[in-house]
């Protein structure tokens, strides 16, 4: 059975029990390690025994945390005995991997009646003594524990927990051992232990126990010592077996038993529990803040030993002289002695793209003694030019390119690379060896997953951007103004998009300017100049297609991928000895039989509103462009296909005499450019039983796998790989492939039958850190992830696969399941299964740092948002996986410590910090209300008493710094690190609360929701009715509720005299919660803030979908995310939650509603409840104006005057209670009447949760006696629609918007002033500088040309780059400086063809604010 909704928290813990009993052992280790401390002199810590002499607390210790361990372990087995039996139950005694079996079960029941027999054991043995209050101070006399007397007496203590603990261990590590094979022979024949790598397993070993240690060191050395004083007797005096914990007696408000139930009682007693979950709830995840440390010093080392010191450092000189320089005889060693046509390939690609200028690129060619003019010799340029290449003075793209380039050459050769320990020998191995035979290069199979995302941009969407309506929500039918406006805006309401673009770029567009004066293009070598072109519609269509191509390349387009997965081929079209072959076989384009790359679209040819025309055409248009390539398309045949696809296809089967198209339903179809016919023509037809998606709704399986599987059918090559639609590849990495590729089957390796692993994972150049602050943000967190603890999991033989580019063994992959798994719900994250699935066959899925491909990642704040969203509730569904419980039972102890860490320890670590933060606030009002102030705390010896201003996130910098320090070195890594703190603050505190709502929510709902980010530029505009639909109820309402709880924390202590933390961490956090969206917002001026304002109150007061009838549109909607108004926007919230999470769920949530509401008005003084009364013929007099709200139609103005209705609590108030409400004064009672504000809100939803309760029951037994099930749905619509207004919700929504509202006007307005007087610095920390050095309120571009085009002018000659030198050569071959570009200069030979199609004024290829509307249907 599926496990639904809160079932996932016990399948988390009955996963993870093994690592989290560890943890809890090791935090018992740490305490009875802290009792023995003498830490600040307390009767805790002092006289207590040595540790291997264990006295008075140290003796009770090992006796109660023996009890608690067996009742610990009593409830984990009857708890797992009981919901496997749930579970499994329909195939309890089926033989069949996963399921548990009678031989399982029986040993989890024998463990369970070993603990609870042990259990009774322990407990009619034991042996508590108090321990008197003198001890504290003197360990004589009567400090003397008679129990520890001798040896004799006090093993008569602690042999029963002494042999239980034995017992435990031994029982602990025979359940979790390591059990093979886990799942399933990947291959044939017995692997044994033995076989396994040895060392991999004792580093594995090594690493976990130092990090349990260091846990154990942080917990005696700083958690526990918050704890002094803070329990059940010292602080309380509280009589509950004293004995048991050996404390002595303490006076406090509960040592009279008649006390026990008073507010000050109470409330004590809460702080302790509080304070005393807050504390373990750290212990456990103090661990994480330790992964991140060891996994920072273990993968730098690891870094270092794979040679990546100074990896990317573009300081290092570069020496390509043939015979002399250092890197020329490391190139000639690895890629043989015609090295020099690499080296040229790289150049005119970096050219083609425009990174490099056309005389920047004959002078890196020069710099080798090549020329750029394929008709030209190698070796015959002119020597005289020949210097070493100082990287430092060329464009920032093509120097890293060219660094990581050279620098990761050494890995080819050295032992640890493909030769695995076998020499390298150039003359067989290099590419243009002398002896190298192609058919050492094994196949390779690229494919690119697409729905609807751009292939190109287009001319339409590049020239749009810029004026105030581009900045609002936009139509989804594409008409400007009219009907919902629901969709993100296409622009930033200052600039076109394509300025924006080359803001980020301008020395590239200046390149691009530049190559096409050379080439004879255009008749001004001024960029400026082609930008006014362009935008004015005056150039000729070849050209915009030249400018669709640069913009193209420098965003996150279908298109970018395609040619970037094309590198590869034409890296090898270069090799002499591959040209060779493919010469002797004209029918084949080169290298068709080594590579081939498949765009799988999973909606080409289709009808709308699956399918669009000006999609298809975008694929066509680069199919063609593309065409003398080896580059397929895969398409879906479905009903839903248009008559054009439907008669390709049955045409290609009555060619071959088959079955016609009637005969199936469905197909898989693979096609390939046909120039003759200038259309795609068919290759292949698999027809199908089914639809490429099966389910329905949200059971629907995902798309993007099955997509995957659908391209994987027609790859012909033994290796495959998966590229996302918003990746690229220089072809310099190209060149490495094919010996990358050697690790999966070494030369030297005898036994042929299987590779020496089946995944194969390498780095990711983020290259979408150069679009603003966002996108670097997101990019250092990924690309971190993507190296050093990538490499550092792939040490501890624990890697998954975790996305794309990975390579995988292709006849394995086609064998086992696909690349992902595709089933709804459980497999969102559908890559990270495949890495289990290796995982389950004992299979190697290692990581190499000498390759990297580029990938992009969100670069705007909404969009990094929703990412986050969706990784996070797609852990929960991990949990819920049958292939994460398999992998848990049979994995191993300390492999499972490495296997939770790369499944969902991070988002469980952020859970729990997260509850953390309520937790600490929660603290302080308890200790407020129990009379225990800041005085009381230090003189108890608890840290409690001073503010905690240490995050123990700032140890995540750690892996990041590292990495940068051996790959870039140390300045630049301090320089970047620290420079990207305060943004990163800002940012990661409020994608960690991202994380932790998304798995409440999926927790409590059972489904993992897909969000589509559409991956937008840095400069879109984030409107704020976008910012609440997005944030209101994961940021906002718990940003609300801790204020809530923060300001009643102040008030009680201002009231009560005592002295308060100010919890600067607290204030942080709820106030980043509220700002940060619009913190992160582009362009802060008055037109956009006017605009959003205007815009957003329309949102409020919007009367669209109110209307009883219209209950379905309004669920609908927010299913689809395109809610119209504030209404519309909480009653689907509301809808969604009391339909698809389950009763069960709903009733145990409000009884522990109810059961807290009750527990708040027990700890709060009668005097303060006194003041309800008040708000209830508050409320009495709201419901008049309710009525009166539904009688006149629905006015907007009887509504706010409803939700302002509450500040009459006053005047009512002098009527309820008469002058108590105004004595002393209004602001000394201002306590009372916000805490009985907060409780009556809080009972005023339990009410609403109890009539909705019955509202399902009644819905429920209306389907069970046969009535309509539509009605009695419609029924129960309406009750929650009533609900959500009667009961004051919607009011409260309204109050909550309209102080956003106030607070987004007001930081916005800071944010102008401040941006208009520091000259833009706002806009050149969110964006670029380029940007930033605009007048204010002039669009870029509009009158000047870019700001480093004038900074060259200025000094006198054509171009200066970004770091303030021309990139020219002097007489010498030396850098030379403020020399015309063109000068001398020549027409260069590279002219890449251009389709008309291509350049069309506005081009055939879909717009991308059309795309943006739509997404990857998974």
């Amino acid at each position: 059975r599926e496990a639904v909704s809160l079932c996932v928290v016990i399948d988390g813990l009955l996963c993870y029990r093994g690592p989290m009993v560890m943890k809890l052992w090791t935090m018992m280790v740490a305490f009875y390690i802290y009792m023995g401390a003498g830490n600040g002199q307390d009767i805790t810590t002092l006289n207590n025994g040595e540790w291997w002499w264990p006295e008075w607390l140290r003796l009770n210790f090992l006796q109660w945390s023996a009890l608690a361990d067996a009742v610990l372990w009593v409830c984990l087995e009857v708890l797992f005995l009981v919901y496997k039996a749930w579970q499994r139950g329909p195939s309890l005694c089926w033989r069949s991997p996963g399921l548990l079996t009678m031989v399982a079960a029986l040993e989890h029941l024998l463990n369970a009646c070993f603990s609870a027999g042990g259990f009774l054991w322990v407990y009619s043995q034991a042996n508590f003594l108090r321990k008197p209050m003198v001890c504290g101070q003197s360990d004589t006399g009567v400090c003397d524990d008679p129990r520890a007397a001798t040896l004799d007496t006090m093993m008569q203590t602690l042999q029963p927990c002494i042999c239980y603990w034995v017992a435990r261990i031994v029982i602990f590590i025979i359940m979790t051992r390591r059990k093979f094979p886990i799942f399933i022979r990947g291959k044939p024949g017995k692997r044994r232990f033995k076989d396994s790598n040895i060392q991999q397993e004792l580093l594995a070993n090594f690493v976990w126990v130092s990090i349990l240690m260091s846990c154990i060191f942080v917990e005696v050395q700083f958690l526990f010592p918050s704890t002094r004083g803070i329990d059940f007797n010292t602080l309380c005096g509280l009589k509950f077996q004293q004995s048991v914990f050996g404390l002595p007696q303490q006076v406090g408000p509960c040592s009279e038993e008649s006390n026990v139930l008073s507010s000050d009682c109470v409330s004590c007693l809460s702080a302790v529990v509080v304070a005393q979950s807050l504390i373990f709830l750290t212990c456990l995840v103090d661990i994480y803040f330790m992964f991140y440390i060891y996994a920072a010093i273990v993968g730098s080392i690891m870094g270092s030993n794979r040679h990546l010191n100074n990896l990317k450092n573009t300081s290092v000189p570069i020496d390509l002289r043939p015979g002399v320089g250092k890197e020329a005889k490391l190139f000639e060693e690895t890629f043989g002695p015609h090295w020099q046509y690499v080296w040229r390939a790289m150049v005119k690609q970096l050219l083609e793209e425009s990174y490099l200028s056309p005389r920047l690129a004959d002078s890196l060619a020069g710099a080798a003694r090549c020329s750029l003019d394929e008709h030209v010799a190698v070796g015959q340029k002119d020597s005289k030019r020949e210097k070493a290449i100082n990287l430092k003075k060329f464009p920032d793209v093509a120097s890293e390119r060219l660094a990581f380039f050279f620098h990761s050459l050494m890995w080819i050769k050295s032992p640890s690379g493909p030769a695995r320990g076998m020499k390298f020998n150039s003359e067989t191995d290099a590419l243009t060896g002398k002896d190298f035979d192609h058919g050492s290069v094994p196949s390779l199979t690229m494919i690119i997953p697409a729905y609807n995302e751009a292939v190109v941009p287009s001319a339409e969407f590049l020239r749009s951007g810029a004026l105030r309506e581009d900045a609002m929500n936009q139509n989804p039918d594409n008409q400007v103004g009219v009907g919902d406006l629901t969709n993100p805006p296409v622009g930033d309401g200052m600039n076109s998009n394509i300025g924006f673009i080359i803001s980020q770029f301008p020395d590239e567009w200046i390149f691009l300017t530049e190559r096409l004066f050379s080439e004879g293009k255009i008749e001004n070598n001024s960029s400026h100049m082609l930008y006014k072109q362009f935008m004015h519609c005056t150039l000729r269509p070849e050209m915009v297609g030249e400018v669709r191509l640069w913009a193209m390349f420098r965003t996150q387009s279908v298109g970018k991928t395609v040619v970037g997965a094309l590198q590869y081929g034409r890296a090898l079209a270069t090799v002499p000895k591959i040209r060779q072959y493919y010469q002797t076989r004209p029918e084949k384009r080169i290298p068709e039989d080594h590579c081939e790359v498949i765009l799988a679209h999973q909606t080409y040819g289709q009808d709308a509103p699956e399918g669009d025309p000006e999609n298809d055409d975008a694929v066509r248009m680069l199919m063609a462009r593309y065409s003398m390539d080896s580059l397929f398309l895969v398409f879906d045949l479905n009903p839903a296909s248009n008559a054009h696809v439907r008669g390709l296809v049955n045409d290609f089967l009555n060619a071959r005499r088959g079955y016609g198209i009637g005969a199936f339903k469905y197909g898989s179809i693979k096609c390939r450019w046909d120039p003759a016919r200038q259309d795609i023509s068919v290759l292949a037809v698999l027809p199908r039983m089914h639809p490429l998606r099966l389910g329905v709704g949200d059971f629907k399986t995902q798309g993007k796998a099955c997509n995957q599987l659908n391209g994987l059918r027609f790859a012909t090559g033994h290796y495959v790989q998966a590229l996302d639609c918003n990746m690229g590849v220089f072809i310099g990495e190209g060149f490495k492939v094919p010996y990358v590729l050697r690790v999966f089957m070494p030369f030297e390796k005898k036994n042929r039958g299987a590779p020496r692993c089946r995944y194969l994972g390498f780095r990711e150049h983020i290259f979408t850190a150069r679009e603003g602050t966002v996108g670097k943000c997101h990019a250092s967190a990924e690309w971190t992830f993507g190296t050093i603890y990538q490499r550092f999991l792939s040490g501890m033989g624990t890697r998954m696969h975790y996305g794309h580019p990975d390579f995988v063994d292709g006849f394995w992959v086609r064998n086992r399941g696909g690349m992902s798994k595709s089933s709804p719900v459980v497999n969102l994250s559908e890559d990270i299964f495949a890495g289990y699935n290796v995982r389950m066959r004992e299979e190697g899925s290692p990581h190499i740092d000498a390759l990297e491909f580029e990938k992009g990642r969100e670069s705007t704040f909404n969009a990094a948002s929703n990412f986050f969203s969706k990784i996070s509730g797609g852990s929960i569904a991990v949990m819920r996986s049958r292939d994460n419980h398999l992998l848990c039972e049979r994995i191993g102890i300390f492999q499972s410590w490495s296997f939770y860490f790369t499944s969902v320890a991070f988002y469980l670590s952020n859970l729990i910090i997260d509850i953390s933060i309520y937790l600490y606030v929660l603290l302080f009002v308890m200790f407020t209300l129990a009379n225990i102030d800041l005085a009381k705390l230090h003189a108890l010896g608890s840290t409690f008493s001073t503010e905690w201003v240490m995050s123990m996130g700032i140890f995540s910098i750690f892996p990041q710094l590292l990495e940068m320090i051996l790959e870039f070195g140390a300045l630049k890594a301090f320089r970047e690190v620290f420079g990207l703190i305060p943004a990163a603050t800002f940012f990661f505190i409020f994608q960690n609360k991202n994380i932790s709502s998304s798995m409440k929510e999926g927790a409590t709902t059972g489904i993992a929701k897909y969000f589509f980010t559409g991956r937008p530029m840095a400069n879109q505009h984030q409107t704020w009715r976008d910012i609440y639909v997005t944030y209101w109820k994961s940021h906002y309402k718990p940003a609300f509720t801790l204020m809530l709880i923060y300001i009643v924390y102040q008030v009680l202590v201002h009231q009560t005299f005592q002295g308060a933390l100010p919890m600067v961490l607290i204030v942080i956090s709820f106030v980043s919660w509220i700002i940060t969206p619009i913190l992160f917002s582009p362009f802060p001026r008055w037109p956009l803030i006017e605009q959003d304002i205007r815009e957003f109150s329309a949102f409020i007061n919007g009367v669209a979908g109110k209307d009883e009838s219209e209950v379905f549109e309004v669920e609908r909607r927010g299913k689809s995310a395109k809610v119209r108004t504030l209404w519309e926007c909480g009653l689907a919230a509301q809808i969604s939650e009391w339909s698809d999470t389950s009763m069960e769920v709903l009733i145990l949530k409000f009884v522990l509603d109810f059961t807290l509401t009750a527990y708040i008005m027990t700890v709060i003084p009668a005097e303060i409840l006194d003041f309800l009364w008040i708000y209830i013929v508050v409320l009495s007099f709201n419901s008049l104006l309710l009525l009166l709200y539904l009688l006149s139609n629905l006015s907007n103005i009887i509504l706010n005057l409803q939700t302002v209705g509450w500040l009459l609590a006053l005047p009512v108030g002098k009527l309820v209670l008469g002058n108590r409400v105004m004595l002393p004064s209004i602001g000394s009672r201002l306590p009372e009447l916000i805490i009985s504000f907060a409780v009556f809100l809080r009972a005023l939803q339990v009410a609403k949760q109890a009539y909705l309760i019955a509202c399902k029951a009644a819905y429920y037994a209306r389907t069970c006696s046969g009535s309509s099930q539509n009605i009695a749905r419609r029924h129960y619509f309406e009750a929650i629609r009533r609900a959500h207004l009667y009961f004051q919700q919607h009011q409260v929504d309204m109050a909550e918007a309209y102080f956003l509202m106030l607070s987004n006007t007001v930081v916005s307005l800071l944010l102008m002033v401040f941006d208009r007087i520091c000259g833009n610095t706002h806009t050149w920390w969110l964006l670029n500088r380029e940007m930033a050095r605009t007048n204010w309120g002039e669009q870029y571009l509009l009158k000047s040309p870019p700001q480093m085009e004038s900074d060259q002018q200025r000094e006198g000659s054509n171009y200066t780059s970004e770091v303030g030198s021309d990139y020219s050569w002097d007489e010498d071959g030396g850098m030379g400086t403020n020399r015309p570009l063109l000068q001398g200069r020549t027409p260069m030979t590279v002219t890449p063809e251009v389709s008309p199609n291509l350049g069309s004024p506005t081009g055939t290829s879909r717009s991308l604010g059309t795309m943006r509307s739509q997404g990857y249907a998974r």
